[in-house]
């Protein structure tokens, strides 16, 4: 487990000495994920507090204040930004984003803080399917290639059981689809598919094969 790795969540977070941050309000979080450096080390660390514009992260190694800092956060996703200020424990940062992915943090951000409280579902933005034929490959970057079973999947999405935990954010080939791994689970890893779009041709394509 990640967090068996960082240090006690016991974590104030400094004031935001940016304007641009302080236009969205933080919501407290428990969120796990991985975080690159600029000099391109990588960590795990957890998010316990964050808005559309910045986030208090749990981390074993601060950085500087001014490095720039990518992270990949579950639910979440990919966030970069920049080390704003430090602190025991971690450090806080603010996020580059466009308007159009703030708004969609904020969607995530609001579920994340409520879905417990409200006992809301899973988020899953497309139905999830058991397909017939279950087992495929995935294919790493580096050009491995590893036997898995598919568990569920959808037009944005896929949940597989694989021997290898590639690191979150790792790009993948499931079958004939571009994908990145989002989240680890026990027995396996769910992927992003790089585009819904593309997943649809794939099943068309089948349809009109079969």
């Amino acid at each position: 487990m990640l967090s068996d790795d960082l240090p006690s969540p016991q974590f104030i977070a400094p004031a935001r000495p940016r304007a641009e941050a302080g236009r969205f309000q933080r919501v407290q979080v428990s969120v796990l994920g991985r975080y690159m450096l600029a000099d391109r080390r990588e960590f795990p660390c957890q998010i316990l507090e964050m808005s559309p514009g910045d986030a208090v992260v749990i981390a074993p190694v601060a950085g500087i204040e001014g490095e720039k800092v990518i992270a990949y956060i579950d639910h979440i996703g990919r966030i970069e930004g920049t080390i704003i200020s430090q602190a025991e424990g971690g450090f806080l940062m603010d996020i580059a984003a466009s308007p159009r992915k703030r708004d969609k943090m904020a969607a995530q951000l609001t579920w994340l803080a409520n879905k417990d409280v409200l006992n809301l579902p899973e988020d899953r933005r497309h139905e999830r399917v058991v397909p017939d034929i279950r087992h495929s490959t995935v294919v790493l970057d580096d050009g491995r290639r590893y036997n898995c079973k598919i568990i569920d999947i959808s037009l944005s999405g896929a949940a597989i059981e694989l021997d290898v935990r590639p690191a979150m954010g790792t790009p993948v080939t499931l079958g004939r689809m571009r994908a990145r791994v989002v989240r680890h689970f026990q027995n396996g890893v769910a992927v992003e598919f790089a585009s819904a779009q593309e997943m649809l041709t794939v099943i068309q394509q089948n349809l009109r094969m079969n």
